[in-house]
């Protein structure tokens, strides 16, 4: 298939070129202006888009094996393209968790049979996210993109010392979800598991900020590659910054509904409930103000579907989790780049090139192509994810997905 763009916006070499280009299924060729006959391609794209490297997401649910009904490896990597994405990593709190070399491997054959584009695993940490042992860490290690027990953090700072000597021995990385289970307030027992009773009114800041702090110190002593997941706090932001300016061998991500709204913006609605919550205006501020000096390092949107009854039950009862993959580059694009916060040069940094740097993700990158012209409204009958529950359901946003390309085929075109 020939693709013929005119008058785009090519990012090449950390810069953005003006100019022509056809792809010819393999490879680009920069044209300069107007020089290409448009009735040899199958089709063409005009106007101002923008070429772009696929995104790269670390930190995605595609509920596959174990909650099907949710999302699965097909419909999950289906709204990754529409979304630009050409890798994403998939958290490991799935029936059963990859936690031993056998329960990885159905997952690895579910994504070998459904898969449009690269889609990564991450192993657990601990033995079904339980916290009791740690996972067959060196038997999975060479097929999973890193370590985690996602949805839960590891209390035990001996089992978290244990599982970074023995993840760095194997060359790869922990990805924590940092939450300390004794400052959560007003909880109770949900299915066998704590949770709070408001799902945001009883998840403190220091619940998220306490385990940054003692891992910092645990990656000082042990040298493991760390990634802090979807950091919320202002406290997070300063630790993590700390830490880096001292040599410390630590990253993190954050969402992009967490860089929008703040407390004041929540409604009772099921959509407005994940882990972390969103929180105060200050602990915006301060994520964006990491977002600019370099301190976090990718954005990650924590796409985590449910079904259309899990999440409407409202703010206190729905189960934790929105999708993202589907409107993370407008959101972006639309409140930080087009408000001049940050550069399209640092969207694809954030989105692309430091996330596939940081996970050592070396598969095809791809691209995809984005018109950002013309300003529409979020609509969740239009995703392709299972999942249909999202705070920017309704917002209007800037930058429509036309094409991704992966592995030298379209994955997704905008019909």
């Amino acid at each position: 298939m020939k693709m013929l763009f005119k008058n785009a916006k090519m990012y090449k070499n950390g810069v953005f070129i003006c100019t022509d280009a056809v792809f010819d299924g393999e490879h680009f060729n920069i044209l300069g202006d107007g020089i290409y006959d448009t009735d040899i391609a199958d089709f063409t794209i005009h106007n101002n888009c923008y070429i772009l490297p696929g995104f790269c997401d670390v930190h995605v649910h595609f509920r596959e094996p174990g909650y099907l009904y949710k999302e699965d490896i097909a419909s999950g990597s289906a709204a990754a393209a529409h979304g630009g994405y050409t890798a994403v990593c998939t958290m490991p709190n799935l029936i059963p968790t990859p936690d031993s070399r056998e329960n990885l491997d159905v997952q690895l054959r579910a994504i070998k049979d459904k898969a449009t584009v690269a889609v990564l695993p991450f192993g657990t940490i601990t033995k079904g996210e339980k916290g009791e042992a740690l996972s067959d860490i060196e038997r999975i290690a060479c097929d999973v993109v890193g370590f985690s027990d996602d949805g839960k953090g590891v209390q035990s700072e001996d089992m978290m010392l244990d599982a970074m000597v023995r993840v760095k021995a194997a060359g790869k990385i922990i990805s924590a979800h940092c939450e300390e289970n004794s400052l959560l307030r007003g909880g109770y027992i949900h299915d066998g598991e704590y949770a709070s009773v408001h799902g945001h009114r009883g998840i403190c800041s220091e619940s998220e900020w306490a385990p940054i702090k003692r891992d910092i110190e645990l990656v000082k002593k042990t040298g493991c590659p760390y990634h802090v997941c979807h950091i919320s706090t202002k406290e997070s932001v300063e630790l993590i910054r700390s830490a880096k300016a001292e040599g410390v061998d630590i990253t993190c991500e954050t969402g992009p509904h967490y860089l929008v709204f703040n407390d004041m913006d929540l409604l009772e609605e099921g959509r407005f409930k994940m882990n972390p919550p969103i929180r105060s205006e200050e602990d915006r501020l301060a994520l964006v103000e990491g977002i600019i000096d370099g301190t976090i390092d990718a954005i990650a949107t924590d796409h985590a579907p449910h079904s259309a009854e899990e999440k409407g039950m409202g703010l206190e009862k729905s189960l934790m989790g929105v999708v993202g993959l589907e409107t993370a580059f407008a959101v972006i694009y639309t409140k930080l780049v087009k408000t001049g916060v940050i550069s399209m040069e640092r969207l694809v940094e954030l989105m692309s090139e430091k996330p596939r740097k940081r996970f050592n993700i070396t598969t095809d990158v791809g691209f995809t192509v984005f018109s950002c012209d013309n300003e529409y409204e979020v609509n969740t009958n239009k995703f392709l994810s299972k999942g249909k529950s999202t705070p920017f359901d309704g917002m209007k946003l800037y930058g429509e997905c036309l094409l991704t390309v992966y592995g030298g085929k379209a994955v997704y075109v905008k019909k």
